[in-house]
């Protein structure tokens, strides 16, 4: 009996270590040329899309049409992410911006739920700061609030979209998205890359799981999400939260 349940376990083992040296050669020598290619070519072939959604953000929000913002990349490498605008600068009195709800605008709403404001980043992947799939790049300020086992999430490049996205994007928890994030750098391949593509392919044209402006809002802490009752703050906001209540 123990011989066989030996001789049943080692193909299962060899198995799953077959699809490990599968997954690694995946990921060290296949993802990065097929993210270059492919960023290449859709840049190409929505090259006249770009220039219309260029153009009618100069319209509608003003310049500059591209937002950029310091992002964490593979290693805590840090980048320069890009966006289409989705706000205007609308300030108060004193010159200082409003609050993102205040600022939002019907036109920038559509470009998010689209996510047509996420097109720039195939520049992005072009020059090899992210890859078409991956954890999402979050804010720098995060960076003092990560456990190390969601520090794992920046061993792979950030994607321009990833599993967390297709599995609830705004209204995961942080602890969802980084368990997500982490599963998806523990079980890298060809097959889930292109599983996730789909599903985020769906998602677009459904405008799923995008936060609408009306769930936007602001108090003393900053911009929020509520959603159905749940609230979705910042990292650094809510982690510094519960970490004076502990106190």
């Amino acid at each position: 009996m123990s011989i066989q349940m030996q001789m049943e376990v080692k193909p299962r083992i060899e198995h799953s270590l077959n699809e490990t040296s599968a997954n690694n050669v995946y990921r060290q020598y296949i993802k990065r040329p097929i993210d270059l290619i492919l960023s290449l070519v859709a840049l190409i072939v929505l090259s006249p899309l770009l220039l219309v959604i260029a153009l009618l953000v100069r319209i509608k929000l003003g310049s500059p049409i591209i937002f950029k913002q310091k992002r964490p990349g593979k290693d805590e490498r840090i980048f320069t992410l890009y966006k289409f605008r989705t706000m205007t600068d609308r300030r108060d009195e004193d010159g200082n911006l409003l609050p993102d709800n205040l600022r939002a605008t019907r036109f920038g709403n559509m470009l998010r739920k689209t996510s047509l404001d996420e097109l720039p980043q195939l520049f992005n992947i072009l020059k090899g700061d992210m890859s078409i799939v991956g954890p999402r790049p979050l804010m720098v300020e995060y960076l003092p609030y990560y456990s190390e086992e969601e520090k794992r999430r920046h061993d792979v490049r950030p994607g321009l979209t990833g599993l967390a996205q297709v599995c609830g994007r705004s209204y995961l928890s942080w602890e969802e998205k980084f368990r997500l994030d982490n599963e998806y750098v523990r079980n890298c391949s060809f097959a889930l890359d292109c599983k996730i593509v789909w599903k985020t392919v769906l998602q677009v044209l459904g405008r799923r799981n995008v936060a609408n402006v009306e769930g936007i809002r602001t108090d003393e802490n900053g911009t929020y999400i509520c959603h159905e009752g749940r609230v979705f703050r910042r990292l650094d906001v809510e982690r510094r939260d519960k970490s004076c209540m502990k106190k």
